[in-house]
Order: C-alpha cells, then structure tokens, then sequence
C-alpha cells in the first residue's frame, strides 16, 4: 500500500454504515456558537476532490465534497456567521467568518449545477454517509504547492482506495453536464 496521505476520512478507510441515511447536520469547527446546517435527505457525487476552491480539514491534500438539493439545505444556527468566499464562483461557499469551514455551496446561476449544493459529509454529526466513490481534479492540487513528481504515487493510492482518480468529474457527471447544455443548445431535444 502506498503511503500517501489523502484525507483523514479516506486514510482511514471510512465506508458507509447506513444504506438508508436520510440527512442530517453539518457542523463547523468552532468550540462554541458552531453554525449548523441540517440536510434533509441523501447525499449525492461523494468524491475527494483535489481543486484550489474546496474546503479541506488542515493537513488533507483532497477535500471530501458530495451534493444535495440546495432545497434540502437549512441554516439551522448561527447563520449570523456565514460569508460567501467568492462571490464570483459558480459554487457560491458559504463559510463560517470564524473558523472557515465551508458549511454549503449553492449553484444558483444557469448552470446543469443549478439547485444543489455543495456540501462537505466529514461535518456531518453522525456517520452513515455514503463513502467518497471516485476523485476529481486529481492534477489541481499541484497548483496548492504538491509535488508534481509524486502524482503517480497519489493515483495509485487513490485507486488502492477505490477511487478512480480524473482530472475533471466522473464520466457520469461529465456527460449530465454534455446533456444539459447539448439540451440547452438545442442539439438534443429537451
């Protein structure tokens, strides 16, 4: 096995515990007043993700990041501390002011995104998620300052792992995004 970290939840061979998980509530890192986000139903896409935008816990190379109906997304306490990162981001990352943890990302403007969230499972209270199944944006986390030399290792440890690492989403996504905008192109029928 290769000895490359990836994220504590990867790295310790988390796997899913409930096949019904029905939601829950993301807490940030704060001691105290946390924000709380609760999310109604599944999640959706768990994946690591290795792009200079997502959360990740200090010392992980990849964030876990997985979707959800931004209709199922409730600021449930302390929402008085949430700021978005970058307004100009497709993902709009609402992120706790004291301790920066992202705690939900809406798609809000035209996009095959539209109406989900971005979420990060790790912050969940509970476990029973389902586990990250592939890795995206595996070659961007170069541009976070990790040694080009050692990306044969990352993928390999990635698939030891099970995910199978792409320098873009997973082909299933990567053709919903395709169809939607063929869709909306006109090239295919709506």
């Amino acid at each position: 096995m290769t000895n490359v970290a990836i994220h504590p939840i990867v790295d310790s061979g988390y796997r899913a515990t409930d096949a019904s998980f029905a939601g829950g509530t993301l807490i940030c890192n704060c001691a105290s007043n946390p924000v709380k986000v609760r999310v109604k139903g599944d999640i959706a896409h768990n994946h690591a993700c290795g792009c200079t935008k997502c959360w990740k816990p200090k010392g992980a190379v990849f964030s876990v990041v997985a979707v959800a109906p931004t209709d199922n997304i409730e600021v449930l306490e302390n929402g008085n501390k949430l700021a978005v990162v970058d307004a100009s981001a497709l993902i709009q990352r609402h992120a706790c002011r004291d301790c920066g943890v992202h705690m939900y990302g809406p798609v809000e403007r035209e996009h095959a995104f539209q109406g989900l969230s971005f979420v990060h499972p790790e912050r969940f209270q509970g476990k029973g998620w389902s586990a990250p199944g592939f890795a995206a944006f595996v070659s961007s986390i170069i541009e976070n300052g990790y040694d080009p030399g050692k990306m044969s290792a990352v993928r390999s440890r990635l698939r030891e792992v099970g995910l199978e690492p792409y320098d873009c989403l997973s082909p299933g996504l990567m053709d919903f995004i395709a169809t939607w905008t063929a869709k909306k192109a006109g090239v295919l029928a709506a």
